[in-house]
């Protein structure tokens, strides 16, 4: 029946290019008023390329523009429709088509018959559509056809057009139609459980930074109640109640400077870089975690050496580092032992080892430690070492981490001796 197989195939391809493009358009927060206009312009493309390549049938030529005005008309909507009339009259005007009045005299009553498929069909069910999508087909390419040969006194070219193929043709035309509505639902449908993907990927991510603020804030918070506690015992010097006034205020501006580094997550502050004196910031992370180990039962042992070892730095962000780590060896000890942090220089490094005799952990577990959400503790959200691990790389240190079941763990963080 088809004489050129390639123009065939080059309608069919006309005719669905546009379905890759239209899905972007749904995807948009813009105006009905936008959408449409958009989807006239990807529309139009295919009406006007159809009707510049028909198809050779019996040596009769037949093409696809009813297709492209059916589905841009129903999804774009009446004013979308309007505007692909107006291109399919327009454009066959300036090619010099026969009888170009008779003709839009004939295509105006088809516009105001589809005009109730416009408004109806975004309400309709897939089948619904696509079936009225190959009826909206029918009624362009049929009513047209008919009510321009009966206007241009042809009629009996009706029943040799019949023979010619173009029956088998409006068939085929009107099965295109409905597989293109079928597969540009499909896109739509995919393309809306991908955004609702994104919304809940988005209400996760703050679900998560909301654990993750709780988790980081409540550490100093924890630090400032058991100094408080210990500020109120009656023996107490006045030079220790005055020490641990000033943990608790330190402790409560590194709570403060933690929820400021997370209501600035979304625009980065450079990092206050500072000469961090690594002695000092070891005997005061222990101190703010002696009132919790005490609580535990577990022994809190500093060994540093004489000479004042410096390395530069954030050192709020170091702190923070080294208590969740402390924290959670302390934790690791539900039955006491020994929390030690060692600081010593070789050649090549600077090194800072926190050791625990707890628990200890599987080399499975430890290597998914410092990984999104993995924890080893029941209610842990693992946020607090993975924080951890990120501020000590920052520093352009290194940290790693060797356990034994029932042993206890280590951690050994490096930088560079410089």
């Amino acid at each position: 029946m088809f004489e050129n197989y390639r123009d065939l195939l080059l309608n069919i391809f006309l005719v669905f290019l546009p379905i890759t493009l239209y899905v972007h358009v749904f995807k948009t927060n813009r105006t009905s008023a936008y959408r449409s206009l958009m989807t006239f312009l990807f529309f139009c493309p295919a009406l006007i390329l159809t009707m510049t390549f028909p198809v050779e049938i019996n040596g009769s030529s037949f093409d696809f523009r009813a297709v492209p005005v059916a589905i841009g008309s129903l999804y774009g909507g009446w004013n979308t429709s309007l505007m692909l009339y107006a291109a399919l009259l327009l454009y066959r005007f300036i090619n010099g088509s026969a009888h170009p009045f008779q003709y839009i005299i004939a295509a105006i009553p088809t516009f105001f018959m589809i005009l109730w498929f416009t408004i109806k069909f975004h309400k309709f069910t897939l089948v619904q559509k696509i079936l009225s999508s190959v009826a909206v087909y029918l009624i362009v390419r049929v009513s047209i056809l008919v009510l321009y040969f009966y206007l241009t006194d042809n009629v009996r070219m009706l029943k040799q057009f019949a023979s010619f193929g173009m029956i088998e043709t409006i068939v085929l035309q009107g099965i295109i139609t409905g597989l293109y509505v079928y597969l540009l639902e499909l896109f739509l449908k995919n393309a809306r459980l991908q955004d609702e993907v994104i919304k809940s990927e988005k209400m996760r991510v703050v679900s998560d930074i909301a654990a993750s603020v709780a988790h980081e804030v409540r550490n100093p918070l924890t630090s400032v109640r058991g100094f408080i506690q210990l500020m109120g015992k009656q023996d107490l010097t006045a030079e220790s109640r005055q020490y641990y006034k000033t943990i608790c205020l330190d402790e409560l501006d590194r709570a403060q400077q933690i929820i400021s580094d997370y209501l600035t997550f979304a625009k980065p502050e450079p990092e206050k870089i500072d000469t961090i004196h690594l002695n000092h910031e070891i005997e005061y992370v222990a101190n703010v975690l002696l009132s919790y180990a005490n609580y535990q039962n577990v022994q809190v042992i500093t060994q540093l050496p004489d000479e004042v070892i410096s390395v530069l730095g954030d050192k709020y962000k170091l702190r923070q580092a080294l208590i969740n780590i402390g924290k959670n060896g302390i934790e690791a000890m539900p039955d006491g032992g020994q929390l030690t942090f060692t600081l010593r220089r070789t050649n090549r490094a600077l090194l800072i080892t926190i050791t625990d005799t707890g628990v200890g952990m599987t080399a499975e577990q430890v290597n998914r430690l410092g990984t999104p959400y993995y924890s080893t503790k029941d209610k842990g959200t693992g946020l607090g070492t993975m924080v951890s691990f990120s501020i000590i790389r920052k520093m352009q240190g290194n940290i790693e981490v060797t356990s034994e079941k029932g042993k206890g763990t280590v951690h050994l963080i490096s930088f560079d001796s410089k």
